[in-house]
């Protein structure tokens, strides 16, 4: 096969899927260095297919740096120093509080990608059962802590072998 880019031999066979349609790229090695494809942290088969990334588009994805930016009026991370330029750049987010920082500049670059920002659909076999042992374990948790700050000592007996019994069928 040749690269898509010029006449070589491709070595590099790209397949992603965009907007339900299977969209196939091959480079040749010099092609793929120069659109990042060798680097892990600079490339995105969407912006090779779309002709890159406008400087006012967020992007997912970053490293993190060693000393948080510091610039006036710049957005970053207070956490892991990463800016939206660097979020730009890199496309990847330099650490877990990067999306809580830069929520309102990739909201609006999920909601296009996906429909919605919450999921909707099927549940991993096994998750609701799992999230509601986890809820009724809390609720168990509060109410052993209200039993024992009201001195109700065979109520919080109780709610313990309960708590002890969700545990133990959790483990299982």
């Amino acid at each position: 096969m040749k690269c898509d880019f010029c006449d070589s031999k491709a070595t590099v066979f790209l397949t992603q899927l965009v907007e339900g349609q299977m969209k196939k790229v091959c480079l040749c090695d010099s092609c793929a260095k120069e659109r990042g494809v060798t680097d892990p942290t600079g490339f995105s088969l969407a912006d090779l297919l779309l002709g890159g990334i406008p400087a006012t588009a967020p992007v997912a994805g970053a490293k993190p740096k060693s000393a948080p930016s510091q610039a006036a009026g710049v957005k970053s991370c207070p956490s892991c120093g990463f800016s939206l330029e660097d979020l730009r750049r890199v496309r990847r987010f330099g650490c877990s509080e990067c999306y809580d920082v830069f929520h309102d500049e990739i909201a609006p670059m999920l909601s296009g990608m996906h429909k919605g920002v919450s999921h909707v659909g099927r549940v991993p076999e096994g998750l609701m059962a799992m999230q509601f042992r986890h809820k009724r374990l809390e609720e168990l948790r509060n109410r052993l802590e209200q039993a024992i700050a009201a001195e109700n000592y065979e109520e919080a007996a109780g709610i313990r072998d309960e708590i002890r019994n969700l545990e133990t069928s959790a483990s299982v």
